[in-house]
């Protein structure tokens, strides 16, 4: 079997390249090369296998539905997106050469993505307020906020409760209730079972540890013990307020069809993806914020006008639109993304390439040199 792939070898990948050390070890299992011969299939027009699929070594030939051919390359500018993303594809894909690919299952490089993006501009609005971003960081590493929308995180940072606890504190005991959860941010804190002689201990937790959720997600009593082995700070958030933080916020959503009527009515398109995603192909006059820099640069849009927000998933949209709405501007996010559209919708959306049109001060609109 091959070894997996490390991020060195696949910086050139987009939107693969934005991701980060500690998502680059969650994909680690799925970073093995897969190899066919020349000839072989690798998917039929049609095929709606949820994955992402990256040309790594030799050539593939594409056929459409018209019968038209041509051959992707590895090392090309086009083979470092990914390959026939619609689903279903639009493409009938061979191996002319033997070729190796790198294929990643699609929701969850989505939710990394998404994950990073929103999460990259709370941390850069907190560092602005001199926040502990390291702290943040390591908390936010957590898998339990694989589960949190990361428009949510923001709100739990502003009530999670501080408390001061000396060394030999007591934080949650075996058997008790669970109405809370905790996290370490500073000092260190040990995870036992059992009592007396017959005590074990679990872990050890290090800052940025999450504890005392299982009790809430299971409705079962506590099943270990958490004691403070120096002092410290722990946060502790509510389970109200934990169940409440669960749940991913409503936001405005518009089919392709009710997208053009919006575009003809005064409506800007507005592409969330990275800078790299956006020159590969974009919708006509879109102007392109990430969603990671959205909060900076949305100062730039105008109040009086309406924008539809669009990703390849979806997920990275309705952050934007819920970022926007928040901050005072109409938005809509196109309904399950650029991925979930019919070939003539796809095909007559994302009509242009390279650079494209830039935001000014008070929303004036800018083609980019």
């Amino acid at each position: 079997m091959s070894e997996p792939l490390n991020p060195e070898q696949l910086r050139s990948l987009t939107p693969l390249n934005a991701l980060s050390e500690q998502q680059w070890r969650e994909l680690r299992s799925q970073l093995v090369p897969q190899h066919l011969l020349a000839g072989q299939l690798l998917f039929r027009r049609g095929d709606k296998a949820r994955h992402t699929n990256y040309l790594l070594s030799g050539t593939l030939l594409l056929r459409d539905e018209a019968g038209l051919e041509h051959e992707l390359q590895a090392g090309t500018e086009a083979s470092c997106h990914p390959l026939s993303p619609s689903l279903p594809r639009l493409h009938e894909v061979h191996a002319l050469t033997d070729v190796s690919l790198l294929l990643l299952d699609s929701a969850t490089l989505t939710r990394l993505l998404t994950w990073r993006s929103a999460y990259h501009d709370l941390l850069l609005e907190l560092a602005s307020t001199g926040e502990d971003i390291d702290w943040i960081e390591r908390l936010l590493e957590n898998p339990i906020f694989n589960r949190v929308p990361p428009s949510n995180v923001r709100a739990m940072l502003e009530r999670l409760q501080r408390l001061e606890l000396l060394a030999g504190s007591s934080v949650l005991s075996e058997g008790e209730v669970g109405d809370c959860c905790y996290f370490l941010k500073s000092g260190r804190a040990e995870v036992i079972r059992g009592a007396g002689s017959a005590h074990q201990v679990l872990a050890e937790l290090e800052v940025g540890a999450c504890f005392g959720e299982e009790a809430l997600l299971a409705d079962l009593p506590r099943n270990a013990s958490v004691t403070m082995l120096e002092d410290g700070v722990v946060l502790r958030l509510d389970r109200q307020d934990f169940f409440a933080l669960l749940k991913a916020p409503v936001v405005d959503e518009v089919s392709f069809g009710e997208a053009t009527r919006l575009l003809t009515a005064g409506a800007q398109w507005l592409d969330v993806r990275l800078q790299q995603e956006y020159e590969h192909t974009h919708a006509q006059q879109a102007l392109n914020m990430p969603l990671h820099l959205l909060r900076l640069k949305a100062r730039l849009l105008d109040k009086t006008h309406t924008y539809l927000c669009y990703c390849d998933s979806g997920k990275r949209s309705a952050s934007a639109v819920f970022l926007l709405s928040q901050l005072g501007y109409q938005a809509y996010a196109l309904r399950d993304g650029l991925d979930a559209l019919p070939a003539v919708q796809r095909g007559a959306l994302l009509c242009e390439h390279g650079s494209g049109y830039l935001a000014r001060s008070g929303g004036r609109t800018e083609r980019s040199l």
